[in-house]
């Protein structure tokens, strides 16, 4: 994070952070417009390249930025007491619609990240994107009750088949929304599929079902 940035008032950090979210969420990297930026949040240019040096800097200020506030968010919400993995990974996906409600802004613009095709910044987004996701499975999935799954079961690789499976789906999912230009609070279907993916993870992996 930018000690520079943070040294501006709260509301003129609110007006350049919303209007580059709203023109990259938008426009994409390649097309979006720092003119079109500074319009938005009533500032000069060269106020807005005094605190980032190029585009591409105030474009992952924005992502790094972002991805925080829902990460700290996730993490205080999510009930860590239910120990079944199963029942934790539905219980992230109401929490995951719940901040898509309460943050729209942001999700359109974390969606417009996943499908970037810029040379510029797909593989940064690539590398910060998978570092992101080891982290949050290491919390995520902490204290998980072993004792359900089949004896024998290799636990490290189960959970990666687990994720491999529900990211696949979600990824299908979204590039479906923005290709239908479908609101993300619009996946009620969505959460239904996903739940009979998620039953017949758990009917494999577990004994006694």
């Amino acid at each position: 994070m930018s000690s520079k940035f943070f040294s501006l008032n709260q509301e003129k950090q609110e007006r350049i952070l919303n209007a580059a979210l709203k023109e990259f969420a938008q426009k994409g990297y390649e097309n979006a417009s720092t003119n079109e930026i500074v319009k938005s949040a009533g500032i000069s240019k060269g106020l807005l390249f005094h605190y980032f040096n190029n585009k591409k800097e105030l474009y992952f200020f924005l992502y790094n930025y972002f991805i925080e506030v829902l990460m700290e968010e996730f993490f205080n919400e999510l009930d860590f007491s239910e120990r079944d993995i199963f029942e934790r990974l539905k219980n992230l996906m109401i929490l995951k619609n719940r901040l898509m409600i309460r943050h729209p802004e942001i999700f359109d613009f974390m969606m417009s990240a996943s499908m970037e095709n810029a040379e510029e910044v797909k593989d940064e987004l690539s590398s910060t994107n998978t570092e992101l996701m080891q982290s949050s499975y290491s919390k995520l999935f902490e204290n998980i009750d072993l004792s359900k799954f089949h004896e024998g079961t290799d636990i490290p690789r189960t959970i990666n088949v687990i994720m491999w499976t529900l990211e696949g789906f979600g990824n299908q999912e979204l590039k479906k929304a923005k290709k239908l230009n479908k609101g993300l609070t619009e996946f009620d279907d969505a959460f239904k599929e996903a739940e009979i993916y998620i039953e017949m993870l758990k009917r494999s992996f577990y004994k006694n079902l």
